[in-house]
């Protein structure tokens, strides 16, 4: 979105690419009526998606109907389709399963029972169907919008509808949302529910490695799968598992001997647990299964380790939604709504799904037949095949599993190259930065090199580990440098923190001159930095003094770590998701504490610097009414009107709590303190209001599955670079030495692709006052944050607002 139609405060809703600037009027869509229905097995964040069709229905000006029960409820008519209410959707979003309910239809699968569903439609003048499900599901409603003619005709022969009714809903549009937590149809990169179900198997992997490891035990788990292997070969990721099996890609002949002695050397490393996940669908070579207590037996026959198995079931479609999937449900749904809008008779039916870092509408029969083709590829034991029909997500991760376990830990006292990899942390800690460490180790050393760890960021590497003060140590204390081992990162991944230890430092403080002696002294041929905006900024401070110091004239590669989001060349940090989902559910439990107080508001302050990041996203994800933040000026007249549209639909709506979020460095003046002043003073009668700053709880926890993953593959793309780029800087004497711009770059995630950006070139797009970038694509969110809470500006479009949260790249889940 412009700037100038942010510092306006004019909000714009996603239409057709090439309509861009058109304006599109609240209510502008009056006398249309929409069907919303979910269908199939329930998946986490369908509420969000619903509450979204409803809310930007209203916000359209059409009706807006709840089809429970899915197709059974359409046949049955009466009252399974009720009209919507604001109110009936809120306080959803953070709720499980499907609200307005699922179940299996077989009087659908009839001509009778489509003549009943159509009739039942019709008398509610609904010629617009949003469906939630499989591709089962929306299959069957593509069908039902085919047959639509026919029915109509039938209908009207047997005086079932008038000849009115008839014309008016001559044609019936169909837009589809894929729920399942299995990420198993093709044209989506993620599907709503998916995240949610691989939080709740790290959370069933984590609390069961520390039994596990208490007692040398190897767990077999048996995930969800049937068809697809996401969630395994994902969740194994994840969770460093030393064993995953999946139907797309099933293990190679003997794979029970190669089994076998990857865990017997594991345990010979000191290693004290085993964890193997297996999908239900998990297939041999020849088709035949491989099932979780066919894989514990093999262990007790041959290793005679304790092995138990623990079948996680229907918990993984339980439990209240993270905030990607609560996001995902309400871009989806708005853009479903607006796909409906801008339907004609002949406009086929499609599917909302995620590209890149924005919601597109794809052909729902083209996504159909590739889901299928991926199972009779499987059929006919083609998997190179069927990996390729999943796409390059799919790919990517298969890929990187694959390296990852087939790295051996180096013999000890051999090393096959003489450089030394170093690997620091700078700025607060946040999720992430662990997974990056443990990857990069075990990366490098398997690859010959050495890696040194540098505790404490600067300081650790000028004075060994020392307190806050900044002075020589004695010369017994620990050294803040020394060579990391294979099995010192064991576990890191799923630990939060920064376990290498780090500080909010800045190069330039402890000077570069003493730096340069240190690097030199330990021989550093090449430097990973984890971090924030400190990072960032420490190394182009390094890079722009290679002239001045030979030390720094060595690949340095900077990987963006900080829960703000705010670093420059990337547009996901490590620790923002694991944040976002801590602030979501914190936000949960406070307007959870106002269940028995009637009508109450609560202001809540996030971290995130200058940086508005964390406030908008868990404002859409917790279904705030505002977002106050920096990028976004406001003033006493923005705030004065918040506070008289919260009470009306307070009033109006039936609505009894609100939620109000405000970035920490939102504006110097209007503080957290005096905001939640001017809604008391403002609200008194209508609402009480209460504040809550969140504080240094959204640092904390335990790393979300994106986190641990991209930081897994960051690390993994850094190591490759690295090796690459002393490969071709070698001097003579075999020292390390480059002044090229393109080997001091930072390494991010833009659009769909992980990118190295020269330090020096992302110096233009950075505001340092503010510690922020110039360009910042979440900001183009926020007008579907204002639309979702009922605000009804006149909006003006600019460029889709319906964007990915999390960037779904190539190589992220």
């Amino acid at each position: 979105m412009a700037a100038s139609h942010l510092l306006s405060r004019k909000y714009s809703v996603a239409v057709e690419p090439g309509k861009e600037g058109e304006e599109i009027k609240p209510g502008s869509f009056g006398g249309k009526a929409i069907g919303v229905f979910t269908s199939g097995g329930d998946s986490q964040g369908m509420n969000s998606a619903v509450r979204a069709v409803v809310r930007m229905g209203f916000y359209l000006g059409c009706k807006t109907f709840y089809i429970k029960e899915g197709y059974q409820g359409m046949v049955d008519g009466n009252d399974n389709i009720v009209e919507a209410t604001w109110a009936s959707s809120s306080g959803i979003m953070q709720l499980g399963g499907t609200v307005i309910g699922s179940a299996r239809c077989s009087s659908f699968r009839t001509l009778d029972g489509r003549l009943q569903a159509a009739q039942n439609l019709i008398e509610r003048n609904i010629t617009n169907l949003v469906c939630i499900g499989g591709d089962g599901s929306l299959t069957g409603a593509n069908i039902f919008r085919q047959e639509w003619p026919s029915i109509l005709e039938e209908l009207s022969k047997r005086n079932r509808i008038t000849e009115e009714q008839k014309a008016s809903c001559s044609h019936l549009n169909v837009v589809g949302m894929v729920g399942s937590i299995d990420n198993d149809f093709c044209g989506t990169d993620m599907t709503i529910g998916t995240d949610t179900a691989l939080h709740r198997i790290m959370e069933c992997v984590d609390t069961i490695s520390t039994t596990a490891s208490s007692h040398q035990r190897a767990f077999v788990l048996e995930v969800m799968g049937r068809h697809c292997g996401y969630l395994a070969l994902v969740a194994s990721l994840a969770c460093e598992a030393d064993w995953v099996f999946i139907p797309e890609w099933p293990p190679e002949e003997g794979w029970e001997d190669t089994l076998c002695k990857k865990l017997s050397a594991e345990r010979s490393t000191g290693q004290r647990l085993n964890v193997i996940l297996v999908a239900e669908g998990a297939i041999d070579r020849q088709g035949n299964p491989i099932t979780a207590n066919k894989v514990k037996d093999l262990i007790i026959d041959r290793l005679k380790y304790d092995t138990r198995v623990t079948v996680l079931g229907h918990v993984q479609r339980g439990g209240s939604p993270t905030a990607f999937d609560r996001i995902l449900g309400c871009r989806m749904g708005a853009e479903a709504v607006l796909a409906l809008m801008d339907a004609t008779p002949d406009t086929p039916a499609c599917v909302i799904s995620l590209d890149g870092n924005q919601t597109v509408r794809v052909p729902l029969m083209e996504c159909v037949q590739k889901t299928q083709q991926v199972q009779k590829a499987m059929d006919e034991r083609n998997f190179e095949e069927a990996v390729r029909l999943r796409g390059k997500s799919f790919q990517n991760n298969l890929t990187t599993y694959r390296l990852l376990s087939k790295l051996q830990p180096p013999i000890k006292g051999v090393v096959n190259n003489k450089q030394k990899f170093a690997i620091m942390n700078i700025g607060a800690p946040a999720c992430g930065m662990n997974a990056v460490v443990r990857s990069f180790v075990r990366l490098s050393l398997a690859n010959g090199y050495t890696v040194l760890g540098i505790h404490d960021s600067f300081d650790g590497l000028l004075y060994g580990r020392t307190s806050d003060l900044i002075e020589p140590v004695h010369e017994n204390l620990e050294i803040g440098v020394k060579p990391m081992s294979w099995t010192e990162v064991q576990g890191w991944s799923g630990r939060g923190g920064s376990l290498l230890g780090t500080k909010k430092v800045l190069a330039g403080k402890y000077g570069l001159d003493k730096i340069a002696e240190k690097m030199k002294e330990h021989e550093i041929s090449a430097l990973v930095i984890v971090g924030g905006f400190e990072a960032y900024h420490s190394a182009l401070q390094l890079t722009e003094a290679r002239d001045k110091y030979d030390a720094f004239c060595i690949p340095i590669i900077v990987i963006p770590c900080t829960i703000s989001n705010n670093v420059p060349g990337s547009d996901f940090s490590l620790g923002a998701d694991t944040a976002l989902n801590e602030i979501t559910d914190i936000c949960d439990r406070i307007k959870q504490s106002a269940t028995g107080t009637k009508r109450r508001v609560f202001v809540v302050e996030t971290m995130g610097g200058y940086c508005g990041y964390l406030a908008t996203m868990s404002g859409l994800a917790g279904g705030a009414d505002a977002a106050y933040i920096f990028e976004d000026k406001f003033s006493i007249t923005d705030l004065r009107d918040d506070v008289f549209h919260l009470k009306n639909k307070i009033i109006s709506a039936g609505v009894q709590r609100g939620i109000v979020l405000r970035n920490e460095y939102a504006s110097h003046n209007y503080t957290t303190e005096f905001i939640e002043h001017v809604y008391s003073e403002e609200g008194k009668g209508v609402f009480t209001c209460r504040k809550n700053v969140l504080g240094h709880m959204q640092q904390g926890g335990v790393p979300s599955v994106f986190d641990r993953n991209y930081g897994t593959k960051l690390a993994a793309k850094a190591v490759s670079m690295l090796a690459q780029q002393v490969h071709d800087n070698l001097t003579e004497d075999g020292r390390v030495f480059t002044r090229d711009p393109s080997t001091a770059t930072l390494l991010g995630m833009r659009r769909r692709f992980l990118v190295f950006t020269p330090l020096t070139e992302l110096k233009r797009n950075t505001d340092f006052e503010h510690r922020l970038p110039l360009d910042q694509w979440w900001l183009k969110l926020r007008p579907l944050l204002r639309i979702l809470a009922k605000h009804t500006e006149r909006a003006y479009v600019v460029e889709s607002c319906i964007s990915d949260m999390h960037d779904m790249e190539e190589e992220d889940y």
